[in-house]
């Protein structure tokens, strides 16, 4: 998790806020183009600054780590495709209006839809279980639209200064927020102790966690999902935001809810059900993401096998 700003020295509060300033700089000017050229535009050129940065070695390096099937594919095409999309999020999320009108305007598909409907008519708390895929805020958007208020989970950016306008942005899309952390738990918590609906990113290393397969090699995964919903009942939900062919629009994809048995076992099937989805659309998912990174005990967990970092 990032520091809390806080405790960082002088030449950290130096540098985030010359990065700030170049990226908010980058981001006014995007917002000068017509929207339509604007998302593809910011695809492009987070795809040039991401080769300076190595991030298309890193696709290559998570490519050769998985599963076998997959290593026909052109790394190169698929860093353009993760780049492009990753890109095309940035200036959506600041975009206010035009993004949040296609958004609103995304057909959503799936039986999680019902699930959620139904959970909303007896009371029962909702989660959300989404990844980086796709744009995850327009799904959020969508379901805000009609009517399904709910919270979010999120992380804090290492960079401050980045961090206020970010949390502002993502804000339009629908509100409380919950930054990740003990403050944030207890929020979320509440938050679903009064049967509201709250959406967390799954699909991030995450210290603690349990090793469960992903594309075919372990991967440490957060259970406190699965968790949640069984201390509170919550019915817990897969929901993807799938960017169509045109790059602007989106389509919500709600999977059936995870039934409940016991933790490993639901987010088993949650890292199951995200790589089905990236099968079908493998570019939409984050590879830029050091996902598989070595197992570290914590506490008094038990030691487990290192893994090859991704």
């Amino acid at each position: 998790m990032p520091a809390d700003p806080s405790q960082l020295s002088t030449w950290s509060h130096v540098k985030y806020f010359g990065s700030n300033l170049f990226l908010r700089g980058l981001l006014r000017a995007a917002g000068l183009v017509p929207y339509r050229l604007r998302v593809p535009m910011m695809g492009r050129l987070v795809t040039a600054m991401g080769r300076l940065a190595g991030f298309d070695k890193r696709v290559r390096n998570n490519l050769k780590l998985v599963s076998p099937e997959l290593a026909d594919m052109d790394p190169a095409e698929l860093y353009r495709n993760v780049s492009d999309n990753a890109g095309r999020m940035i200036a959506e999320i600041y975009a206010g209006k035009p993004f949040h009108d296609r958004a609103h305007a995304a057909p959503i598909s799936g039986p999680g839809l019902q699930a959620l409907e139904e959970a909303r008519a007896a009371g029962r708390p909702v989660l959300l279980a989404t990844a980086h895929f796709g744009n995850y805020d327009a799904a959020r958007a969508a379901l805000v639209a009609r009517g399904h208020e709910m919270g979010a989970l999120y992380r804090r950016m290492a960079n401050p200064y980045f961090n206020a306008h970010y949390v502002d942005a993502i804000k339009q899309n629908g509100e409380p927020l919950f930054e990740q952390g003990k403050r944030g738990m207890v929020e979320l918590v509440r938050h679903l102790k009064k049967g509201g609906i709250a959406a967390i990113v799954t699909d991030l290393h995450a210290q603690g966690g349990e090793l469960i397969d992903f594309f075919g090699k372990p991967a440490v995964t957060s259970t406190v999902p699965a968790e949640l919903a069984l201390k509170f009942g919550a019915v817990l939900i897969p929901v993807y935001a799938v960017r169509q062919e045109n790059g602007l629009d989106f389509e919500i994809i709600m999977n059936a809810a995870v039934p409940a048995s016991d933790p490993l076992t639901m987010t088993k099937a949650l890292s199951a059900d995200l790589e089905g989805i990236v099968r079908k659309h493998t570019g939409q998912w984050f590879w830029i993401h050091r996902r598989w990174k070595p197992y570290v005990p914590v506490g008094k967990a038990a030691k487990q096998p290192r893994q090859d970092a991704g």
